[in-house]
């Protein structure tokens, strides 16, 4: 079985599982995720592959992280996680890439990512539920954050942090590739 493969089904599993949890239906779990009630049907029969924001929509209506929901290893009281099992989530052709690395649902979810971006390149993401706090920091480059339309010039060892219920994107408008390491916080279910 390719990655890929492990990957659709531990979704389909893990969303499957999680919906029953929450006692969601398939149509409350589409009103509060934003996604049709066929691609979640697709989802769970790992008919199909989502993407990244498809992914994340569903993780945020069900309070859980993308991390929980691509997970087919759980159970030790520690987890380690080595590069080769490190989520790739998206890339773009010019070499942009966002990693995310780990992720745990103590007190919420929380989860660690890597982002890469190349000069020009961007990222935009919808807004999180409300109390959803992201953290940065800019290891290489200097990264454009904007959220709510304001831009912000975070530069190479600079670190930013912001709630993430506000529209909210990434960019490089410098001329070298930008790398960030990124801890986002979810607020739990209620």
């Amino acid at each position: 079985m390719s990655d890929l493969d492990q990957l659709t089904q531990s979704l389909a599993r893990n969303l499957k599982r999680w919906r029953g949890e929450r006692g969601f239906t398939l149509d409350v779990l589409a009103a509060r995720a934003g996604v049709s009630r066929g691609m979640i049907i697709q989802i769970e029969q790992a008919r199909t592959n989502p993407s990244v924001g498809t992914t994340v929509k569903l993780a945020d209506a069900l309070g859980v992280s993308i991390t929980t929901l691509l997970d087919y290893e759980q159970g030790s009281p520690v987890r380690l996680v080595p590069e080769s099992q490190a989520v790739r989530m998206w890339s773009t052709e010019a070499g942009s890439s966002t990693t995310l690395h780990v992720g745990t649902e103590a007190r919420g979810p929380l989860e660690l990512w890597t982002w890469c971006l190349m000069p020009g390149d961007s990222s935009a993401s919808d807004p999180h539920p409300e109390g959803t706090v992201e953290l940065l920091h800019v290891t290489a480059g200097e990264l454009t954050l904007v959220v709510d339309g304001t831009p912000y010039a975070v530069p190479a060892g600079g670190s930013a942090s912001f709630e993430a219920h506000h529209p909210h994107a990434y960019r490089n408008d410098g001329s070298e590739p930008t790398e960030v390491t990124m801890a986002v916080s979810i607020p739990p279910v209620r």
